[in-house]
C-alpha cells in the first residue's frame, strides 16, 4: 500500500493528539498545525511551541516523523522563516495553501493564494532556495477559491518552484468541508506534475479509503477529521491492505480507546490552563461522537462542565482509567 499521512488541523490536532493517534499507529508521517508567518523572523521557540517534537528528532514518542507547516503570503518572510526552521531539522517543511478560514484568507494566506499561481511560484521558489535540499519540501492545496479554473496552474506553479510533493484537499475554499470531495481532481493534478500527489478529504472509513485511492489514482492518502473521529482507522486500513479481516466492533474499539482518552486528558491538563483543558477534551469527544455512542454520552455528561476536577470525576464514572487524582 501507499503512505498514510495524518493531516494538520489547526486547533485540534496538536502535539498531544498527534502523540495519541500515532501511538495507536498506522501513520507514516504527521504534519503539524500551521506556524503563522507575517512580517517578522520567528525565534526557534515559536516553531517548537507548535511542534514540540522538534526537540525529539522531529518525531512523536511513537517514532512517527512530523513535518512542520508554514502559513503566510510574503515570499521573503516565508523563506527567511523556513531557513530558521530548517536549522531545527524538521522531518519536512510544508506550505499551507488550503486553509479556508476567513481570518486567514482576508490577510492573503491559505487558500486565498490559489487565485494567483504566479505568487505561488514566487513563494515556492524563495522557500526552496532558502532551505537545504535534503529537507523534504511539500505543499498542501485545495482545488481553488470558488472553482477549479486555476487548479492545474497552481499545481504546476508549486512544482516549478521546487515543491517535491503535493497534498490536495479535493474541495474548493467555498465548499469548505461539505461533501463530496472531488477525488477525480487529484488524478487530474497527478497528470500534470511529476512528483507524488496525496489525496485528502472525506476519508472516514476503510471503504472511503478504497474509493479515494481508486478515483484519485493516488497511492498515498492524508486523513484528517476521519482520524480524529476514529483513532483506529489507519490501523484498519493497513489490516485491509494486508488482506486481514477488518473488525468493525465499536465496543472493542471503545475499550481500547479509554486509556488513550485518559492519556490525552492527563497531557492536556499538564499543558494548558485549567480553564482551557475541558474545552480541548470536548473538541475531541465531539469528533468521536460520529462513531462511538459512548463518546456521545460522555460528551453530553461533561458539556456544561468547566472545572477540571468535575470533568475528571465524570470520566472516572464512565470507566476512563488512570486519571489525575482529584483534589
Amino acid at each position: 500500500m501507499g503512505k498514510l499521512l495524518l493531516a494538520p488541523m489547526d486547533g485540534l490536532v496538536d502535539d498531544v493528539l498527534r502523540d495519541v493517534l500515532t501511538r495507536v499507529g498506522g501513520y507514516d508521517l504527521a504534519v503539524s498545525e500551521f506556524v503563522r508567518v507575517s512580517g517578522n523572523l520567528l525565534p526557534p521557540r515559536a516553531f517548537r511551541r507548535i511542534c514540540p517534537e522538534l526537540a525529539s528528532g522531529s518525531r512523536t514518542a511513537a517514532g512517527t516523523p512530523v513535518a512542520v507547516q508554514l502559513l503566510g503570503s510574503d515570499p521573503f518572510c516565508l523563506a527567511e522563516n523556513a531557513a530558521q526552521l530548517a536549522a531545527l531539522a524538521p522531518a519536512g517543511i510544508d506550505l499551507n495553501f488550503g486553509c479556508p478560514a476567513p481570518t486567514v484568507n482576508r490577510h492573503g494566506g491559505g487558500a486565498s493564494l490559489l487565485a494567483d499561481p504566479e505568487q505561488l511560484l514566487r513563494i515556492a521558489t524563495a522557500v526552496r532556495r532558502a532551505i537545504p535540499a535534503e529537507i523534504p519540501f511539500t505543499a498542501k492545496m485545495r482545488l481553488g477559491m470558488r472553482d477549479t479554473a486555476r487548479t492545474l496552474d497552481c499545481a504546476r506553479a508549486l512544482e516549478a518552484g521546487g515543491v517535491v510533493a503535493l497534498v490536495v484537499h479535493a474541495r474548493t475554499r467555498a465548499e469548505g468541508y461539505r461533501p463530496p470531495a472531488h477525488w477525480e481532481w487529484v488524478a487530474r493534478i497527478g497528470e500534470v506534475v511529476q512528483g507524488p500527489v496525496t489525496a485528502n478529504g472525506e476519508v472516514w472509513t476503510t471503504g472511503d479509503y478504497v474509493r479515494c485511492r481508486s478515483e484519485s489514482c493516488s497511492k498515498d492518502v492524508m486523513i484528517g477529521r476521519g482520524a480524529v473521529a476514529d483513532p483506529f482507522l489507519a490501523r484498519r486500513i493497513r489490516a485491509l491492505a494486508a488482506g486481514e479481516a477488518v473488525a468493525e466492533d465499536r465496543s472493542a474499539d471503545w475499550r481500547r480507546l479509554q486509556p488513550l482518552l485518559a492519556s490525552y486528558w492527563q497531557q492536556v491538563c499538564g499543558k494548558v490552563s485549567a480553564r482551557q483543558a475541558p474545552g480541548r477534551l470536548k473538541l475531541w469527544l465531539g469528533a468521536l461522537r460520529r462513531n462511538f455512542g459512548e463518546a456521545d454520552a460522555l460528551f453530553l455528561a461533561i458539556r456544561a462542565l468547566r472545572d477540571v476536577d468535575e470533568v475528571t470525576r465524570v470520566l472516572q464514572l464512565h470507566g476512563v482509567p488512570t486519571l489525575p487524582a482529584v483534589a
